[in-house]
């Protein structure tokens, strides 16, 4: 039978990844959002500086089954800095392909998250959701995971395009 394993993501997996990460925007209705390619994903994970970790969760045929392993998810984080705790983790984003789901293939994503960010001396592990995805928020809260807008109000704002520049003055 196969299993799922998860790993470090390699260079060779960003198309993959890439594939994944268009699917989760179209799965959040949020497509028109993704301005990234595989280059640019290739050149901001991989390169000298990396500016995220990846992992993936592939599937490993039985043994003496004829066929290569297959990616079937992903989880892109990266470490932040809280001036009250320290060293955090921030998971971006954690997706398996319709089909994989129900397996545990997502709990193994981060919980190989929270092992890296214990690793890595970190305090915090963090997330957000979207908040009609209740399948997604139901898994967080069964894994331990507190609703931080409900317990402490916190509300994420960002600057993009025009309101960035504006604010540089550019």
């Amino acid at each position: 039978m196969a299993s799922a394993r998860i790993r470090e993501a390699r260079e060779g997996d960003c198309g993959h990844i890439m594939r994944m990460i268009r699917e989760l925007a179209e799965y959040e209705k949020l497509s028109h959002k993704v301005k990234i390619n595989e280059e640019a994903l290739r050149a901001d994970g991989f390169g000298e500086n990396p500016f995220f970790r990846c992992l993936v969760a592939e599937i490993v045929p039985a043994p003496g089954d004829q066929e290569a392993p297959r990616v079937v998810g992903y989880g892109v984080y990266y470490f932040i800095y809280s001036t009250w705790t320290g060293r955090n983790v921030y998971l971006e984003d954690i997706f398996v392909m319709p089909q994989y789901r129900g397996q545990g293939i997502g709990t193994k994503i981060i919980k190989k998250v929270a092992e890296v960010s214990l690793n890595e001396g970190c305090s915090q592990f963090r997330l957000a959701v979207l908040d009609w995805n209740e399948k997604a928020v139901g898994l967080y809260r069964s894994l331990g995971a507190q609703d931080l807008t409900a317990l402490e109000g916190w509300h994420c704002f960002g600057f993009e395009g025009e309101a960035m520049r504006a604010l540089a003055g550019q």
